[in-house]
Formats: structure tokens, C-alpha cells, sequence
């Protein structure tokens, strides 16, 4: 069998992201410093540790046949390479950012501006689709220091926690799109790679189902039961069994960590005791 060739970014915080999941979905890699290649020991894959910026060409080639990659670099330079799932992890904006004294506050006061940037081609379908003209310098690495040294009125790049943004004496006036890692496949993937895709795909969407979701066990009052089953979502139904004590039953159920504080409430209010929450390492649907 053909081993499925995936590339990750060679380091940085989306490269300990993506060896993570893998690692979560059961995959096994022996990557040593500075290795660019390397394979897994108990599934069909090898990893290509590449450049962020690379790997939107080598998926077109199919020298590698998919990728986790930063969706803001597929939008910069791979519009054509399409993406089969979201990630959840590595969340960015790519935004416009201007000294705190200027005077510009909006994104018409941009007309005529310079605008530094990684990403020129983002920047300027924005722009354009705004109906804005601003003159563009590409810079590649400290695109902060831009306006300080009078080459540009304005940058434009990643934006994670804005700390670097503050240090720098900037605010944000704009932001073009939001980002997060997406697992990207080659337009030139066999059928047999495909194959092992799918059942890593599968994995990941296990391991981020169960992110989402909290394991909830209760004590419930038989005479309250039917209103607290309806606080709770579940992935079929909740699960009720009868306890020793009489007039009680345990409660079994997922809720989404995003409802999560809201049902608690209403557990409590309906006379729900002995609530035990769990963490879901995987789901399996």
C-alpha cells in the first residue's frame, strides 16, 4: 500500500498543533531535529515538514496529497486547493492595522494609504471588492515595524492575541477574514491515498466531536425526571437507569461544551444532585 504523503508547517505553534492531533488520532511519528521527512510507525502516512508557504504549490503538484495548513494561506495562495475540514485550532485574523495616533479609523480613510503586508494578493481582492485603491508593499517576516521606519501607513497580517499589535503601537481597524487550520487535500490524491485520508479525516472529526462535548451523569428525582430530560440534548437520548434508592434514577448523557453552564442551571433547578461532568477524549458517531 501506498503511504498518503501529508505535509504540516516545519515549526511554530501550527506545527505542535498539527503533530498533536495526529498523535490524538493514534498515529505514531519519529521526527528528529531538522528532519523534513518522516514516516509513521503503525499507519500507512509520511509527513513532509514544509515551509506554511510552500505547501499550497506542492498539493497542486501532488508531491504531497494533503496538508494541515492555515486556511488565511490557502486564501492567499491556493484558492484552488480545497479544504475537506476545519481543525478548530491555530485561529488567527488577517487584519489592517494603523499606528494608534493616525488618523485613519475606518477602512475608506485606507484610500490612497500604503499598506504593508504578507499577504498581497488577500489584500488586494479585499480592497478591491471594497472599492478602495491603497498602494501595497510585500514584506516577508516583521511586517509590524512597517510604519515606525515610514515605509507604510498601514500593515496588514495575522493577528492571534493583538499583543503584538499593542507592543508595536498599533490598533486594528479592519479585519479581511478569519482563520484557522483546515486539513487540505491535492487535486492529484489517488484513489488508495483517498482511502487513507478518509480514515484519517474520520479520526479527526472523532477526537474534535469529543473537544466539543462534555460526558454528564445525575442523580434525577423520578418525580422531576421528565422535565430535566428535557434539558438535555443528547446524541440519541439520554441514557436513564434506576438507582437502589427508590424514587431516583442515574442520568447519562453529552452536552455541547458551548450549552454546557446553561443545562447545569436548569439540572440544579429541576432537583438534579450528584452531577459528575467528564471530559470526552473521543466521539465516535
Amino acid at each position: 500500500m501506498q503511504n498518503l504523503r501529508i505535509a504540516v508547517q516545519k515549526s511554530g505553534r501550527l506545527n505542535e498543533d498539527s503533530m498533536k492531533i495526529l498523535k490524538d488520532i493514534g498515529i505514531s511519528i519519529d521526527n528528529g531535529k531538522d528532519q523534513l521527512k518522516a514516516a509513521a510507525r503503525n499507519f500507512p502516512v509520511e509527513v513532509f515538514y514544509l515551509r506554511n508557504g510552500d505547501i499550497p504549490q506542492y498539493l497542486r503538484d501532488g508531491v504531497v496529497d494533503a496538508a494541515i495548513i492555515g486556511e488565511n494561506i490557502l486564501v492567499e495562495k491556493g484558492t484552488d486547493i480545497q479544504f475537506i475540514e476545519r481543525l478548530g485550532f491555530s485561529k488567527c485574523k488577517v487584519s489592517i492595522a494603523v499606528p494608534k495616533e493616525s488618523n485613519v479609523a475606518s477602512l475608506k480613510d485606507l484610500n490612497g494609504k500604503r499598506i504593508a503586508t504578507s499577504y498581497p494578493e488577500t489584500v488586494k481582492k479585499f480592497l478591491k471588492a471594497q472599492n478602495i485603491t491603497a498602494q501595497l508593499h510585500q514584506i516577508n517576516g516583521s511586517v509590524e515595524i512597517a510604519p515606525n521606519i515610514g515605509l507604510a501607513d498601514g500593515i496588514c497580517d495575522i493577528v492571534s492575541s493583538g499583543s503584538t499589535l499593542f507592543k508595536n503601537g498599533l490598533k486594528e481597524v479592519e479585519v479581511l477574514l478569519k482563520s484557522e487550520a483546515v486539513l487540505a487535500v491535492s487535486p492529484k490524491i489517488s484513489s488508495d491515498r483517498k482511502a487513507i485520508l478518509d480514515k484519517i479525516q474520520f479520526r479527526m472529526q472523532s477526537v474534535l466531536k469529543g473537544q466539543e462535548s462534555k460526558y454528564v451523569l445525575l442523580n434525577a428525582p423520578n418525580n422531576k425526571l421528565d422535565a430535566i430530560l428535557e434539558l438535555l440534548p443528547g446524541m440519541r437520548s439520554p441514557t436513564v437507569l434506576p438507582l437502589a434508592e427508590k424514587g431516583w434514577s442515574s442520568v447519562h448523557t453529552v452536552v455541547s461544551k458551548n450549552q454546557f453552564w446553561e443545562i447545569i442551571d436548569g439540572l440544579k433547578a429541576n432537583g438534579a444532585e450528584g452531577i459528575l461532568v467528564c471530559p470526552i477524549e473521543k466521539m465516535v458517531l
